[in-house]
């Protein structure tokens, strides 16, 4: 699954990075989530030679990394991005929103609403798993505590909560249901990180 999801990425980023025009230096700079920031070291590194292999030419592609949201933000007020990488749809709507940089149906641009990836919850137990958390019903039983990012501040708190929500309905459950887990895993969320 990865290896396709970073064929259609590297197809997906040369049709960007081959329609940009790429400055007399040859850079480009990459604004995307602090999440992305390994792949990016080598999906860069895969790119770079793909495109000396296909034009003759080199290029440096630089980084800037944050929360999602932030450099949204950043790029709308002024940072000059070739490339934006964010990890939900709501941050790449405010770079039309706050500056037009982009169209208002930018999803209609790319393949698969241009999202080419998704995301995967992962959860950290302790050390030999000692309460046997499995799925999200053992993280939504009595004496659980769980750790979540901020879904108010943060892209993958919010996919967490969805991730959730989706477990419940793919299971039979009705919204009902899944809203009653979202709301429990939110009781037990004794930390929630800010991004």
């Amino acid at each position: 699954m990865f290896k396709k999801s970073l064929l259609i990425s590297l197809l997906i980023a040369s049709t960007a990075y081959s329609s940009l025009s790429i400055a007399a230096e040859n850079s480009l700079l990459n604004v995307s989530y602090d999440v992305t920031r390994e792949f990016y070291k080598d999906f860069n590194g895969a790119f770079v030679k793909y495109w000396k292999e296909k034009t003759g030419a080199t290029v440096t592609i630089n980084q800037s990394h944050g929360g999602s949201s932030k450099q949204a933000r950043s790029v709308s007020d002024g940072l000059e991005a070739d490339i934006i990488t964010m990890n939900q749809s709501p941050d790449i709507d405010i770079l039309y929103t706050r500056a037009k940089l982009i169209p208002k149906d930018w999803q209609k641009r790319l393949p698969y609403a241009s999202s080419p990836t998704s995301s995967t919850t992962v959860f950290l137990v302790r050390k030999g798993n000692p309460k046997q958390i499995k799925d999200w019903d053992d993280l939504v039983k009595p004496g659980i505590a769980v750790v979540i990012p901020n879904p108010k501040t943060s892209g993958n708190g919010k996919y967490s909560y969805l991730a959730a929500w989706g477990y419940v309905i793919k299971k039979g459950g009705d919204e009902t249901k899944a809203c009653s887990a979202s709301t429990i895993l939110s009781s037990s969320a004794t930390i929630i990180l800010s991004s």
